[in-house]
């Protein structure tokens, strides 16, 4: 005679009054209709399917140079090649565009300028001499 199975973690599980109770195990939002199953157990399928074929090619004595796997493609198509659709010019982007592009160079104007006019100052002044003029700076 077979011992009866034990039952599952869902059905030991007893709610916290301190944590709530997670997705998968509150019986309100698992759905384990037929209608769901069925779609699972058809992305499953097409997910095996795919994998099959890759491993095929993948193992193939006589494989050609490159592999190509369709979601690495699709990846590398989203991080390299689409980044402006997904990207919305909003006021922080564009204060930021300026700040980032602008800022340094209106920073080292200001020091540079700064500092020229202090040595032509201090020229006038008399307490400085102006040096010789030379074609490199």
């Amino acid at each position: 005679m077979a011992w009866p199975a034990p039952p599952s973690a869902a059905k030991l599980y007893r709610p916290n009054r301190f944590v709530s109770l997670p997705a998968e195990l509150d019986p309100n939002t698992f759905d384990t209709s037929a209608e769901k199953l069925r779609a699972e157990t058809e992305r499953l399928a097409i997910r095996s399917r795919l994998k099959r074929q890759y491993l095929l090619q993948l193992n193939n004595p006589s494989a050609p140079a490159i592999i190509e796997n369709p979601a690495l493609i699709r990846w590398a198509y989203a991080k390299s090649q689409n980044v402006y659709p997904t990207f919305r010019p909003t006021l922080k982007t564009s204060f930021l565009g300026a700040v980032y592009g602008l800022g340094p160079l209106l920073f080292w104007f200001f020091v540079l300028k700064a500092d020229r006019d202090r040595k032509e100052k201090r020229i006038q002044e008399g307490k400085g001499k102006r040096p010789p003029l030379s074609v490199f700076f």
